[in-house]
């Protein structure tokens, strides 16, 4: 090996090592301030402005995006309800809501129901439209009878979901719909709060003291109970 090759060797060793490099850069920005401090504070300068017009650029596009999330939502406010749901990403809102009042006769629970779609808007709106007005209908004849009558309005709920549940699953598989929807539906009176939810729909209670109180139970495939009515209804 000659001469030159050892020191060329020698030199490309000390010149890339981390050591070497950081030594470097500190010496050239050391004497870019030193030398060239106005160039400096141009280009320091120059680099704020434009990071600067990248911020206000991202935050009117973020407010953009909001603004038209926002705009695309359904609200409802009356006496006794308020309502608010956001589209977000999705083409079509798959929420469905509905209140049924019975202002003819108070004595007779007001019918709330919230259907979170999911794979499509059918399912919830099919549940919006008739499950409600089915519910009113059953109730309505419970109470000229409930005196004589074995059941409540717990069966009463109970067995109508069960059955806008198999007059969906008939009605999608027909035209190979795949979508789904949760439901939580509360009858309230005077006296007396039924709940009944399918799904991850949540109700909660707030109390006099500001507490929540939960109503209702998520239908969760982690949950054991859960897990077990899925294998086995698929069986």
């Amino acid at each position: 090996m000659g001469l030159m090759s050892l020191l060329a060797r020698i030199m490309r060793y000390l010149l890339l090592r981390p050591e070497t490099l950081l030594l470097f850069c500190l010496s050239l920005a050391l004497w870019s301030f030193l030398f060239h401090t106005d160039e400096v504070k141009t280009i320091v300068r120059s680099s704020r402005d434009a990071v600067n017009m990248m911020k206000g650029k991202v935050a009117e596009m973020m407010q953009n995006e909001l603004d038209e999330e926002l705009s695309r939502t359904w609200q409802h406010r009356s006496k006794s309800a308020a309502v608010y749901s956001i589209q977000g990403r999705r083409d079509h809102m798959e929420d469905r809501f509905d209140i049924l009042t019975d202002t003819l006769n108070k004595s007779h629970p007001t019918i709330f129901g919230v259907f979170d779609g999911h794979g499509g808007e059918t399912a919830a709106e099919y549940a919006k439209s008739h499950l409600p007005v089915m519910l009113r209908q059953q109730l309505q004849r419970y109470e000229k009878q409930k005196e004589n009558s074995a059941v409540t309005r717990q069966s009463i709920l109970r067995q109508q979901i069960l059955n806008m549940d198999k007059e969906i699953l008939e009605k999608l598989s027909a035209s190979y719909d795949e979508a789904g929807t949760t439901c939580l539906v509360a009858l309230l009176s005077e006296k007396e709060l039924t709940v009944a939810n399918v799904g991850d729909s949540r109700a909660v209670l707030c109390d006099k003291d500001g507490n929540a109180v939960p109503l209702s139970h998520d239908h969760k495939p982690y949950q054991l109970k859960e897990r077990k009515r899925i294998k086995k209804a698929g069986e």
